[in-house]
């Protein structure tokens, strides 16, 4: 029996039992924006199935277990026999069978299949951000694997079934499969042409026997791979099965698992190769041309999954103040806290607006579109997911001390939002990419002045940071040193352009001020307090 002195009160009650696609009014906007009428009941109906899901108590708990019990690895079965296999906490595999089920390896060829893929990823990544890494990669392969028309023919329906089967066989046995990735290894990170693994052709054509290591393989107990070696004719790319036709297992010699600070339901590991079995993918010496479609759809999912953490972090915050009273009323009425939440926000719109964007551009695949992806894919993943970070911890903040602990589950989104910015390549490489398509590819540039330039006279501010944005980009002799910045620019320059042709005109004149007419601090809630704020956060809050 409670002692009188553990009464309980002024306590939030939790964001559970809602729909968490139709309570952000950001992203159902965006969807129907893009999205050809003719879809939209369809479409409108499978998010919403999906956001239930996702809102539901029981599936937020799964999220909850696969996290607090992270995979373990046995290399050896109770006899020695080496093994190699990955165990997995059962709600991963919940989790994983449910995402798969939700079409999220299944974008290419369905109507509006990115656009609607990209809204379903972005709520899934809500309930546990690690299993999006392998539906990740299932979903960019295909690209991949399509400069090989049989290997297509093979593998893609498989990659874009919506059955999950999680048993380690044959793949033609199978009516769902998975892949993985190895492209780093020890000696190189980001720089993948210093991989060392050998790739010794076979008799059969079109086969190679790989020897090496991969420092970072991603899920590794998936059906498949794609992975550098070097060939005769220089870098290639290779698919890798785990377990090959006749029922053995390939070899595919796990070293142990990563020991990571957030994305802990997931397994990434160290591999070795040992006269492991492959097939070429592409031409000899052009892997990465082979890999280059796929690098572009992971990285997008990138985006999109800060934005999916960065959404979350918002609605549990707003959430939070909604019901917190503390001197004398409620928090979200609090002219200061207000302004926090109004600029977390805005951060958290803007990535979902941009992201939302791009998916579209993939669904259209015209020579404009695919030019405005050439440069603002590495951008977009340049900001938002360094945004993430930042917009994670400030929204534990505003739960005080209860966002400190781990039943709140901020500290999981905190953990969480450094991934997106470090994996398929970190900022100094996004940055980079810009600089290579403003550089090499004019066309590009071209579609993006196209694209912001649709919002020019509807905002001063945005026309200025237009203007100033041409400026830098009249001199690219010496840029090197400063492609961050323009980079961050190129992306809020966008997002900006968006916002004021899309959101509401409160959103959108906060987001000029703050970010492009230079009217805010460095820290969130340094808002101009003449804004109509309160509009701003109730449009950000989850109606459960």
């Amino acid at each position: 029996m409670a002692g009188s002195t553990h009464s309980v009160n002024n306590q939030v009650p939790p964001l559970v039992g809602y729909d968490v696609f139709r309570a952000d009014r950001a992203l159902t906007a965006a969807v129907e924006r893009h999205l050809d009428p003719g879809l939209r009941d369809e479409v409108l109906g499978e998010l919403s199935a999906l956001g239930r899901t996702s809102g539901s108590a029981q599936v937020q708990e799964w999220g909850a277990q696969a996290n607090e019990n992270p995979p373990r690895l046995r290399t050896h079965d109770r006899y020695g026999h080496r093994i190699d296999e990955v165990e997995f906490h059962p709600s991963w595999h919940r989790l994983l069978g449910k995402g798969v089920s939700a079409g999220l390896t299944a974008a290419w060829d369905r109507p509006a299949g990115h656009l609607r893929r990209a809204a379903a990823f972005l709520v899934w990544t809500q309930v546990e951000a690690g299993n999006g890494c392998p539906l990740s990669m299932t979903h960019a392969a295909v690209p991949a694997l399509r400069t090989d028309p049989d290997l297509a023919a093979e593998w893609e329906p498989r990659l874009t079934s919506m059955v999950y089967d999680r048993e380690l066989r044959p793949a033609h046995l199978k009516a769902g499969a998975l892949f993985g990735m190895g492209m780093t290894e020890k000696q190189g990170g980001s720089d993948v042409r210093a991989g060392t693994t050998s790739a010794r052709p076979l008799a059969e054509d079109g086969t190679y026997e790989l020897t090496g290591h991969k420092w970072f393989c991603s899920a590794p107990m998936s059906d498949g791979f794609l992975v550098l070696a070097q060939a005769p004719g220089g870098l290639t790319c290779f698919l890798v099965p785990r377990v090959l036709a006749d029922g053995t297992r390939n070899v595919f010699l796990l070293q142990r698992l990563k020991d990571k600070l957030g994305n802990r339901s997931n397994a990434s590991a160290e591999v070795e190769f040992d006269g492991t079995w492959a097939r070429r993918v592409g031409e000899e010496g052009r892997g990465v041309r082979t890999i280059i479609e796929m690098v572009a759809a992971t990285r997008l999912d990138c985006v999109l999954g800060s934005a999916g953490l960065m959404r979350q972090a918002v609605a549990q915050a707003v959430h939070h103040c909604t019901y917190r009273e503390a001197f004398g009323g409620k928090l979200v009425d609090k002219p200061l806290m207000r302004n926090v939440l109004a600029d977390l926000a805005l951060e958290s719109e803007a990535a979902t607006t941009l992201a939302l964007r791009l998916a579209a551009a993939c669904d259209d695949g015209g020579e404009q579109e695919r030019a405005l992806l050439r440069i603002a894919v590495p951008a977009a993943k340049y900001w938002v997911t360094k945004r993430c970070a930042p917009v994670a911890v400030e929204a534990a903040e505003c739960l005080g001390g209860n966002g400190y602990v781990e039943e709140s589950g901020l500290p999981r989104l905190v953990r969480e939002s450094p991934l997106n910015s470090i994996w398929e390549g970190a900022g100094n490489v996004q940055a980079l990419d810009v600089l290579r398509a403003l550089q090499r590819e004019p066309g590009a540039l071209d579609a993006y002045l196209r694209e912001v330039g649709q919002a020019r006279g509807a905002d001063h501010r945005l026309d200025g940071a237009i203007k100033n944005l041409l400026t830098e980009l009249a001199d690219l002799e010496g840029v090197e040193g400063r492609a961050r910045r323009l980079a961050e620019r190129l992306a809020l320059v966008l997002q900006g352009a968006l916002l004021v042709r899309f959101a509401p005109p409160q959103v959108a004149d906060a987001f000029c001020a703050a970010r492009l007419g230079g009217d805010g601090g460095a820290a969130f809630g340094t808002l101009p307090h003449t804004l109509d704020l309160a509009s701003v956060v109730e449009r950000a809050r989850p109606v459960a």
